[in-house]
């Protein structure tokens, strides 16, 4: 495995890891994001209804299990170079022919694609990061890795307003096709890490398998904790992100469910926690990490009830985003290190899609509590999900020491 000693001195191989991970996971998020934007034009043209439109969220969450747990077994397999590559053609060609989409059905099978492709690429990044840095190195790479995410985000919306008022929905979801030119780039300048390269050339190639993710009882708990953070982390991301806008217009009579002003700053405060966190897990460990993030993010939940304009809303919302979605690109590098290079992308993909499958319920959750109880007691919920998410993390033995060479 090659190492460096600061970012600044990356080998070649390095960087086009770090570049291929990070503009993958922006392009991803971009192609993800776009239903969000033009949802409403999509309810009209193919005259469905909201519960329908609702339902095409729902299908790219399921492919993207199915694409996680396929994909994740293919890349510990076949190597994580090839696998990205695939996952990549798969939600870019998938979005693209949303363009032709006449009728529900056509879209959600596109869409289920599209989740497919990119459950599966996740786990393949993650792992060619953490098998190409030291782990004092792992933290801040695999920040700025998500952070691309972030920025696929605000690329959505900005084509978005540019794309749908002159052209329609149907040339947005074309633009979809961009990511096939990265793939090609990819293939011709990313290779395997010596890491992955040494484990597939030993005598008696590893069986991988979902099994190993539960070989024995520690392991079993380990696996089903980790799936419990990752689940409140995106139970806590979705149902803020999707909510809050219209909770707060409720509250302050504040028309901020439509603004970008309240999602681009919002972003940026998660950006920078990401940031800050990588360097907190690096020089620290992820006990000590987490543990910080998880019990700020439960008392910050509280700061949203305190807004009582749209100053103090964005103040809040920023606080709140820096250290709820801070963590994110941390839990990549706790499952690098807990589980082997034979089965590290299954893990991934498996944990995270899994997490991301159940937590994705969080806004329909919301909103049926949000019909007959208060703000403050669906703040206290979410809350409590960060301390079940800190005794989560805690309960995990092999974390003590996972931070050492």
């Amino acid at each position: 495995m090659e190492n460096v000693q600061s970012h600044s001195a990356m080998t070649k191989s390095q960087k086009w890891v770090l570049a291929s991970t990070t503009i993958g996971q922006m392009l991803e998020s971009m192609d993800i994001s776009f239903i969000s934007f033009a949802m409403s034009s999509i309810i009209i043209s193919l005259n469905i209804s909201t519960a329908q439109g609702g339902m095409l969220s729902t299908v790219t969450t399921f492919g993207s299990l199915l694409g996680g747990i396929l994909f994740g077994l293919l890349a510990d397999r076949f190597g994580r170079v090839k696998i990205l590559t695939y996952t990549i053609f798969i939600f870019a060609f998938a979005t693209a022919g949303i363009m032709f989409a006449q009728n529900f059905i056509t879209f959600a099978i596109l869409r289920f694609l599209v989740g497919v492709g990119s459950g599966g690429e996740y786990g393949s990044g993650v792992a060619m990061i953490c098998e190409s840095f030291k782990k004092k190195q792992q933290g801040k790479s695999t920040s700025l890795s998500t952070i691309g995410g972030q920025v696929g985000s605000i690329l959505a919306a900005a084509l978005s307003a540019i794309m749908i008022p002159f052209f329609g929905w149907r040339a947005l979801f074309l633009m979809g096709i961009i990511p096939i030119f990265f793939a090609f780039v990819i293939r011709r300048n990313l290779k395997e890490s010596q890491e992955f390269v040494d484990t597939m050339e030993t005598e008696k190639r590893p069986k991988v398998s979902i099994k190993k993710l539960f070989a024995n009882p520690r392991l079993a708990w380990q696996t089903a904790a980790l799936v419990v953070m990752v689940i409140v982390q995106i139970a806590g991301y979705y149902g803020l992100i999707n909510w809050l806008p219209s909770i707060m217009q409720k509250e302050l009579g504040l028309s901020v469910s439509k603004s970008s002003l309240w999602t681009i700053i919002t972003i940026i405060g998660m950006s920078f926690g990401m940031m800050t966190f990588g360097t907190i897990l690096d020089k620290f460990g992820p006990r000590r990490a987490f543990g910080i993030f998880l019990l700020v993010a439960a008392v910050a939940v509280y700061g949203i009830t305190f807004a009582f304009n749209g100053a103090t809303l964005l103040l809040a919302a920023t606080v709140l985003g820096f250290f709820s979605n801070g963590m994110y690109g941390g839990y990549g590098v706790v499952i690098s290190r807990l589980y082997p290079t034979e089965v590290r992308s299954t893990a991934n993909n498996f944990i995270m899609g899994c997490g991301r499958t159940i937590g994705g319920f969080s806004p329909a959750v919301i909103g049926l509590l949000m019909e007959n109880h208060s703000l403050l007691l669906i703040m206290a919920l979410l809350s409590v999900l960060y301390l079940i998410s800190f005794t989560a993390m805690m309960s995990i033995p092999a974390l003590k020491n996972s931070n050492q060479e």
